[in-house]
């Protein structure tokens, strides 16, 4: 029995050198990034797929292992579907899912050192664009327009230091918007913390 107990503070006190190392990063301050990734846009069960680019910028308070952010996003998206909309025949409609505005805020947990894991929750709002051509040049019934959709974001995600002030990122999230209209995206990002 001596020697467990021997052995386990030995193990302790030689653990302890590694604990120092992997002390928490200060994530603290101002960010900004670039973000791409994968964009799903959902309207009533019918979707298009597309690229997601942007911007984002945000504020972290660190306090101790915990972080608290504030954060915004602009982004665009190359998703766009076309299809019939069987009204008259050979008309078209499409759809493009675009710009993306969020304003919100993430909490989480410095692990190992430089790695981040959050959540996140906020308010979006989405253009959806579309035009619609009737298949005719004797029924001038053409048109297009754009929509502009509140709805709610969540999300979970990593953000791993790569350099004193350099990380990158990767994160899931879900949009649900108003009139069916809800979006799925995958995307990673790199940035800079101030």
């Amino acid at each position: 029995m001596r020697k467990l107990i021997f052995a386990a503070l030995l193990a302790g006190t030689a653990a302890t050198p590694a604990f120092a190392q992997d002390a928490p990063a200060d994530l603290s301050g101002f960010r900004v990034e670039g973000i791409v990734g994968y964009d799903r846009a959902d309207i009533e069960d019918q979707g298009t797929d597309g690229v997601l680019y942007g911007v984002g910028v945000g504020y972290d308070f660190q306090a101790g292992n915990a972080v608290l952010g504030i954060e915004a996003e602009a982004t665009d998206s190359t998703g766009d579907e076309c299809g019939t909309t069987g009204a008259l025949v050979g008309d078209e409609l499409c759809v493009r899912a675009g710009r993306d505005l969020y304003v919100g805020g993430r909490v989480g947990a410095v692990v190992g050192g430089n790695t981040l894991l959050f959540a996140k929750a906020g308010y979006t709002n989405a253009r959806v664009g579309f035009t619609y051509d009737d298949g005719s040049a004797a029924l001038p019934a053409d048109f297009a327009g754009h929509q502009n959709l509140d709805g709610v974001r969540v999300g979970a995600g990593a953000q791993f230091g790569i350099g004193a002030n350099s990380y990158i990122r990767t994160e899931y999230r879900y949009s649900n918007y108003q009139d069916g209209f809800d979006r799925h995206q995958v995307v990673g990002g790199f940035g800079f913390r101030f």
